[in-house]
C-alpha cells in the first residue's frame, strides 16, 4: 500500500480511519423523514405541474421538467442509501422506501442493491471489473481488439451516447432485465418492478392519456439520468484517479484516491444529496447523505483530498482509458499503435 493518501503523509492504519467514521455512521429518522418530504412532494406537485402545461405550452413542460429532473436525483439518492442501509434505522424502512423509490426512479431495489454492492467491493480493482461500473479498458487491452471491436469501444464510451440514449437505456430498458447469475430475489425484484411501473402506466394512461404521460415522463427521466450517470462517471473517472491489480489493491486507497470529491455549487449539491463527497461515501457506505458533509468538515483526512470542481471535472470526458504503466487514465490521442495488432 502507498505510503501516501491524497498529500497525507502519514496514512491512517485501519482502526483509526474507523474511529473517525464512526460518529457519522448512524441514521437520524427525523432527517430522513424531512428528506423524504422535500424531495418527493416537490416532484409530485412538478409532475402535476407539468401535465396541466400541456394545455399552455411544451416549452414550459420541457422547462418545468428540470427541476423535476432535479428531485429525481434526489430521490434516487433516497433510494441509494436506503440501498446500504442507511437512510433508517429499521431495515424493513430501509427496504420498503428503496423499493418505493426505486419504482418511481424505475430501478428494481433489490437487484440494483446486489450489483451495487460488488460495486462497492470492487471499485478501482482492474481483476474484478464489470458489475455496476463504467466500462473501462487498460491501454494493452484495448491495443488488442480487432478494428470492430475498437470502434464499439469508442462508440460506447462516446460522451454523446452515454449521458444520452445510453443514461436513458440503463433505466427505461436495461433495468427491466435480470441476469442469470441473479439470485431469485434480484430477479423477482426485477419483475415486480416491471409490474408495478407497469399498473402505474395504465393507471396515469386512463387518467390522463398515455401520449400525456410521456411527455411529461419522458423529459424527466432523460434529464434525470443523463446528469445522474454523469456523477455516477465522474466519481470514478478523473485525471489522477487510482487503480490498481488486486495483488496491490488497497481499500482505502480506492476510496481517498480511487472515488471524487466534487464540489458541486450549494443548489446542485443539495439536489444531488451531497453525493459528491464519494470519498466518504466509499469509506463507509454506512453514513447516510445528511451526514457526509459534516463528516467531511469535521475530519482533516477528507480535506486533504483535492476537490473536483464544476469545471476540472469536463476533463474527465476525453479520458477512455487506464494506462498501466503511467497509473492514469488517458484519452485515445495519447496512445500509439501496438506493432503487429490491428
Amino acid at each position: 500500500m502507498d505510503s501516501t493518501v491524497a498529500g497525507n503523509p502519514e496514512q491512517p492504519n485501519k482502526l483509526s480511519w474507523q474511529k473517525i467514521i464512526a460518529p457519522y455512521q448512524h441514521s437520524d429518522n427525523l432527517r430522513s423523514i424531512w428528506q423524504m418530504c422535500n424531495s418527493l412532494i416537490p416532484y409530485f406537485a412538478l409532475w402535476i405541474l407539468m401535465v396541466f402545461s400541456l394545455q399552455i405550452s411544451y416549452w414550459l413542460t420541457l422547462l418545468l421538467a428540470i427541476p423535476a429532473a432535479g428531485f429525481m436525483i434526489r430521490i434516487f439518492i433516497i433510494f441509494h442509501d436506503c440501498g446500504h442501509g442507511s437512510f433508517f434505522k429499521s431495515k424493513r424502512a430501509n427496504d420498503t422506501v428503496g423499493i418505493i423509490t426505486g419504482i418511481l426512479t424505475f430501478t428494481p431495489y433489490y437487484n440494483w442493491r446486489q450489483h451495487h454492492a460488488v460495486h462497492h467491493a470492487t471499485v478501482a480493482d482492474l481483476d474484478r471489473r464489470g458489475v455496476g461500473d463504467i466500462l473501462t479498458l487498460t491501454v494493452a487491452e484495448y491495443q488488442a481488439l480487432s478494428s470492430w471491436k475498437k470502434f464499439g469501444y469508442r462508440l460506447v464510451r462516446n460522451p454523446w451516447i452515454i449521458f444520452t440514449i445510453g443514461s436513458l437505456g440503463v433505466f427505461l430498458i436495461g433495468h427491466r432485465f435480470f441476469s442469470r447469475k441473479d439470485g431469485r430475489r434480484e430477479r423477482n425484484s426485477v419483475l415486480w418492478t416491471n409490474l408495478a411501473l407497469l399498473l402505474i402506466i395504465v393507471l396515469l394512461s386512463a387518467i390522463i392519456g398515455f401520449k400525456a404521460f410521456v411527455l411529461v415522463q419522458l423529459p424527466i427521466l432523460f434529464l434525470g439520468t443523463s446528469v445522474g450517470v454523469w456523477l455516477f462517471y465522474v466519481q470514478h473517472q478523473f485525471e489522477g484517479v487510482y487503480w490498481a491489480r488486486h495483488s496491490r489493491w488497497d481499500y482505502l486507497s480506492a476510496a481517498l484516491q480511487g472515488s471524487s470529491f466534487y464540489k458541486l455549487p450549494r443548489v446542485l449539491q443539495w439536489f444531488t444529496g451531497n453525493i459528491g463527497y464519494h470519498h466518504i461515501h466509499h469509506i463507509s457506505p454506512r453514513i447516510p447523505n445528511y451526514f457526509l458533509e459534516k463528516c467531511h468538515k469535521e475530519q482533516a483526512m477528507f480535506q486533504q483530498v483535492k476537490p473536483l470542481t464544476l469545471r476540472s471535472s469536463l476533463k474527465s470526458l476525453s479520458l477512455r482509458l487506464y494506462d498501466e504503466d503511467a497509473k492514469r487514465l488517458v484519452g485515445f490521442r495519447s496512445i500509439r499503435p501496438m506493432k503487429g495488432v490491428n
